[in-house]
């Protein structure tokens, strides 16, 4: 059964114009452990696709909140949730702590997608409610 569904449109450009205003912190406060390390090596040798990375990441956390339905409250926070690659490469969502907990409680599963092109980086989140609803 579908418990939400989220969407979100980030303006890369935004991305650039905060990070040149805090710089490492707001990638820091927005990125979990892996996807911190993920950031640093691909800003390192490719700034764009590191800032691409960056904004992807965002977009997934904003469209995971919409459709858990909590926006950004607790549990939800941004380094609690992460977007990560499974071995095939598909996009997934890695939950820590409290937020982890409550998403397991409720039974729930999500499947995220994003992208991104020029100026502009996009998430999908659809997330299940697993169980039986006979």
């Amino acid at each position: 059964m579908i418990y939400g569904i989220g969407t979100d449109l980030c303006d890369i450009r935004r991305i650039a114009a905060t990070l040149q205003r805090r710089g490492d912190r707001f990638a820091q406060r927005v990125l979990g452990d892996q996807e911190m390390a993920i950031w640093q090596q691909r800003s390192a040798a490719h700034p764009q696709r590191g800032l691409s990375f960056l904004a992807t990441r965002f977009s997934a956390k904003e469209a995971f909140s919409k459709a858990i339905g909590l926006g950004m409250r607790m549990p939800m926070s941004w380094r609690a949730c992460e977007v990560v690659k499974a071995a095939s490469g598909k996009p997934v969502i890695l939950l820590h702590g409290d937020l982890a907990r409550w998403f397991e409680e409720r039974q729930l599963v999500a499947h995220v997608s994003v992208t991104d092109e020029m100026d502009y980086a996009a998430a999908y989140v659809v997330v299940e409610q697993r169980g039986n609803f006979t």
